[in-house]
């Protein structure tokens, strides 16, 4: 901005109230965005279903707090990959005459919900390529077998979210599932 209030630079009168405009306008999102994060905070101080995602790797407050609103109640699904389907994650099938088909992906379910979902995998997983030693052994694998979005698609995070959910427990790297605590 200080580029364009001095009269020589070659740029008209017009243009310079344009982007004073334009620089206002920046000035008042960057206002309500704050606003709204700490509108975030503090509702994540009170959410105890929000606190639990918080713990799963990739997730932080925005996504935290939007995937517990959106789930409400987790036993309402039967397994994490219902909530998968419901969000949108999982791929469609057609079956015909006994055989199944899995196509694409079907992207129904919240647009932004799951864009959020898979920027915080995306994260987890560049996370993974420039610190091996903090990742799990799995994400690392297929990270090297598949392309960096499929690998993001293919993260998970839901149904570990609707198992820490249901259990009301924190995220736990080194959780080996016993037969009696698999529900999924």
């Amino acid at each position: 901005m200080a580029a364009l209030s001095t009269r020589d630079d070659g740029h008209s009168e017009p243009f310079r109230a344009l982007i004073q405009m334009l620089v206002e306008h920046l000035r008042e999102l960057g206002s309500k965005v704050a606003e709204l994060e700490g509108r975030i905070r503090a509702i994540r101080r009170t959410d105890a279903p929000g606190r639990l995602l918080e713990t799963i790797p990739g997730i932080g407050p925005l996504t935290a707090s939007a995937l517990a609103a959106s789930i409400g109640n987790a036993g309402s699904f039967r397994s994490g990959r219902e909530l998968a389907a419901w969000l949108g994650l999982v791929p469609r099938q057609h079956s015909s005459g006994g055989t199944p088909r899995l196509l694409g992906i079907s992207k129904r379910g919240d647009t932004a919900l799951r864009r959020l979902l898979i920027h915080g995998a995306g994260a987890v997983i560049r996370m993974a390529a420039s610190k091996p030693e903090m990742a799990d052994s799995w994400v690392l694998k297929l990270f090297r077998r598949r392309h960096k979005n499929i690998a993001a698609g293919a993260r998970g995070k839901e149904c570990t979210a609707w198992a820490i959910l249901i259990r009301n427990q924190p995220f736990q790297a080194d959780h080996v599932p016993t037969r009696s605590s698999v529900t999924d």
